[in-house]
C-alpha cells in the first residue's frame, strides 16, 4: 500500500506539471520598430502606461534619442470580449541606413558629443535588427502618417520580417497633426492591418490593442 502511494504522489506530481506547461499562458515579445521620430517611445510609453502604469523610456525631438533596445516586460492586455494577451514590449532604435553626427549638431549638440551620439545610434541599429533576427514574436512597424510611407521603409529590415513570417501591425502615427494622411499607408501595405492613431493624444490606440489581441495572441 505504500508503495501505490508513493507511485500515485510521483504520477500526480508529473501530471501536474504537465497540465502546469500545457495550460501556462503563452508570453509574446514585440518589437517595436520604425524610422527614426516616427512615434515608437511615445507608443511604448501609452502601452505600458495603459496596462501597468509605468513607462518605457524618455522621448524627445532629437532623432536617436532610443539608442538601445529598452524592454517592459509582462505587459498584459485584454480585449472587449474578455481575450488576453502578455507581451514584452521592446522599444527599438530608429532603423535607418545612414546617420549622420550633422544632423544632431542642427539640435545645438557640441561636435564631440553628436558624433558619440551618432556612433551609438549606429550601434543601436545594428542591435535593433539583432532582436529581430533572433528574438522578436511579431512587429509593431510604426510610420509617420505625415510621411511618404516608401520613404520610411528599410528593405533589409522587410526582408528580415518576411524571412521569419513574423506577423506585422502597420500603424500609421501622428493622425493628430492636420497633414497626416494615414490613407497613403493603408494604401502602400495592403497585404497588412493598417492602424491609424495617434501615440501622443491616444486616439485609435484601443483599435490597436484589439488588433494586437488579434494577431498576436
Amino acid at each position: 500500500m505504500k508503495i501505490f502511494y508513493q507511485t500515485f504522489g510521483t504520477v500526480k506530481k508529473k501530471f501536474s506539471t504537465f497540465l502546469n506547461k500545457f495550460f501556462k499562458k503563452k508570453k509574446t515579445r514585440i518589437g517595436i520598430y520604425g524610422p527614426p521620430n516616427a512615434g515608437k517611445t511615445t507608443l511604448a510609453n501609452r502601452i505600458a502606461r495603459d496596462w501597468t502604469g509605468d513607462a518605457v523610456g524618455p522621448v524627445s525631438e532629437i532623432p536617436h534619442e532610443t539608442r538601445r533596445a529598452r524592454k517592459k516586460e509582462d505587459i498584459i492586455i485584454s480585449g472587449a470580449n474578455g481575450n488576453t494577451i502578455t507581451i514584452d514590449i521592446v522599444d527599438t532604435p530608429g532603423v535607418t541606413t545612414k546617420i549622420d553626427y550633422h544632423e544632431f549638431l542642427e539640435f545645438g549638440m557640441e561636435k564631440e558629443e553628436s558624433i558619440i551620439r551618432a556612433r551609438e545610434a549606429t550601434e543601436g541599429v545594428a542591435e535593433a535588427m539583432h532582436w529581430l533576427r533572433e528574438d522578436i514574436d511579431g512587429v509593431v512597424y510604426m510610420l509617420d502618417s505625415t510621411l511618404d510611407p516608401f520613404m520610411q521603409v528599410n528593405i533589409m529590415m522587410i526582408g528580415i520580417i518576411e524571412a521569419r513570417d513574423l506577423p506585422v501591425i502597420i500603424v500609421a502615427n501622428k493622425i493628430d497633426l492636420p497633414d497626416a494622411a494615414p490613407g497613403r499607408i493603408r494604401s502602400a501595405f495592403p497585404q497588412h492591418p493598417v492602424i491609424a492613431i495617434s501615440g501622443l493624444d491616444g486616439r485609435n490606440v484601443e483599435d490597436l490593442y484589439e488588433t494586437m489581441l488579434e494577431y498576436f495572441g
